[in-house]
């Protein structure tokens, strides 16, 4: 969804005239940030939102997302970079158990003494943060069609690898 989008979206449930008296801003230019932009043919303005893409694009650093996450009560996860195709399924189910029983052990171990530091609670979100971005490779792969039935090999010139 492009930005100018997801602000129409969030309009239709909050007032722009609230946004724009929050925002100190004129309840025209709310409405510009609505529409397509002015470069795409259109006549709204360049919103929040494409600037803090750009912002992020600019500097490459996730902190800002990971702020922007912060205000929304959230917590930004980092898509897994380049899955290769095609990967066998118990072995990414597997990685997915491991990286759970991971942070379960360093949960048992950072609460051994009925205390959480503030170390310990900095390797749990570490730990949780990899899991996360494992499972996501996970989640991606399989709407992907990665996991489908395997292919059987083709015999003796036959394309489709059909059995005869």
């Amino acid at each position: 969804m492009e930005s100018h989008e997801v602000i129409r979206e969030v309009l239709k449930k909050t007032s722009a005239k609230q946004v724009a008296a929050d925002l100190q801003l004129s309840l025209s230019l709310i409405y510009k940030w609505a529409e397509l932009p002015e470069g795409d043919a259109g006549s709204g303005a360049n919103n929040p939102l494409d600037r803090v893409g750009q912002l992020i694009r600019s500097t490459q650093d996730t902190r800002i997302a990971q702020w922007v996450a912060e205000q929304a009560g959230g917590f930004y996860i980092r898509n897994p970079d380049n899955l290769p195709p095609n990967q066998p399924l118990i072995p990414m189910t597997n990685g997915i158990v491991q990286e759970f029983a991971d942070m379960l052990a360093t949960i048992a171990i950072s609460s051994a003494d009925s205390v959480i530091t503030k170390d310990e609670a900095k390797k749990i979100r570490a730990r949780w943060e990899e899991l996360k971005s494992v499972t996501e490779g996970f989640v991606r792969a399989a709407e992907a069609g990665a996991f489908g039935p395997p292919k059987t090999e083709a015999k003796d010139g036959d394309k489709d690898g059909a059995k005869k």
